[in-house]
């Protein structure tokens, strides 16, 4: 099915039936590299039941993150114990995230994980309105810095990790590794779920150099 928009010239139709094309051959790409991507083999075993504390001080191994689901997800925000505010690139993607938590819930477990204390944190969740955002320190902990969310210098990364759970065994899955290849851009290793940049670049300007503030 050829379609048409109102008044537009033979020139931009066809034009825009070649980008058809290539976003159709995009989205069989897209579909070919999540086929690879879930026949991965197993990955490593997590070398610990890391203990992460929640924002009221209590301690939570991760292993309970999972709740009923066998896959967690956490991200690593950058908000270091010696920052002053968080990323604003991580704060601009967690706001994305946040009003997908609850659809997300329903078929896996997430958490958001961040090198400061709890009170900092308990914090910076009011102060954005992240309330639903299952947030965690990972002080006292060597998640960060096992998983790639902190270099050996201390400097806060921003990660995605995947997890998967069998009876007592978890191990990783996934992590977004891209952000540590070379790159003509910024990485885009988690562009595949930030709103923001997806939508951008439906637009004549695209990305430009827009770069997000913090929206609290």
């Amino acid at each position: 099915m050829t379609v048409h928009f109102p008044n537009e010239s033979p020139e931009y139709r066809a034009a825009r039936a070649d980008l058809l094309q290539a976003e159709i051959d995009l989205r069989q790409q897209i579909e070919t590299v999540a086929a690879k991507r879930r026949a991965l083999p197993k990955g490593g075993a997590v070398p610990t039941d890391y203990g992460f504390s929640d924002l009221l001080g209590g301690r939570r191994s991760m292993s309970s993150l999972f709740g009923d689901h066998d896959t967690l997800a956490i991200y690593s925000l950058m908000y270091g114990p010696n920052a002053t505010s968080p990323c604003p690139m991580c704060s601009a993607f967690l706001d994305g995230l946040t009003g997908q938590i609850g659809h997300i819930q329903k078929r896996m477990s997430i958490a958001v994980i961040a090198q400061n204390s709890p009170q900092r944190l308990s914090e910076l969740q009011d102060q954005m309105s992240w309330q639903a955002l299952p947030l965690f320190s990972a002080q006292d902990t060597s998640y960060q810095t096992d998983y790639l969310g902190q270099s050996p210098d201390g400097d806060q990364l921003p990660m995605i990790n995947i997890f998967v759970r069998n009876d007592d065994d978890i191990r990783h899955f996934w992590g977004s590794e891209m952000f540590y290849a070379p790159s003509d851009w910024h990485p885009r290793h988690v562009d595949a779920l930030w709103p923001l940049w997806n939508l951008l670049d439906l637009t004549p300007s695209g990305r430009g150099t827009h770069m997000p503030s913090l929206s609290a």
